[in-house]
């Protein structure tokens, strides 16, 4: 690109190649908007939009909103892998199920 003017002060913007999937391009999105809201910020341009999102996500509010949200999704991460262990050990169970039959000359009936 090159430079652009915006109330008497040069931006400089930089020429970046797309993202290749969605969610980089996103990224990339977000990461240009950020790059914005704190040079509006800082040269005092700042929407009350943009000083409001700011406010709240530095408030001690947010903050524990974002802490259970991390603590809820390791509780998720927990869960899902207690169901994966338990699935495990049901196939182990199987398996010895049928290893015990086999020795106690039961012969191989596999239930599945």
């Amino acid at each position: 690109m090159g430079r652009v003017r915006s109330q008497g002060e040069a931006i400089e913007t930089v020429k970046r190649r797309p993202g290749l999937t969605p969610e980089s391009r996103e990224n990339q999105v977000i990461s240009i908007a950020m790059d914005l809201a704190e040079k509006m910020m800082a040269n005092g341009t700042a929407s009350s939009q943009v000083i409001t999102h700011f406010l709240k996500q530095g408030s001690p509010k947010a903050k524990k909103e974002m802490e259970i949200l991390e603590k809820q999704s390791q509780l998720i991460d927990a869960k899902i892998e207690s169901i994966r262990s338990l699935q495990g050990m049901d196939t182990m169970y199987k398996e010895a199920l049928n290893a015990m039959r086999s020795y106690s000359g039961g012969g191989d009936t596999s239930e599945d």
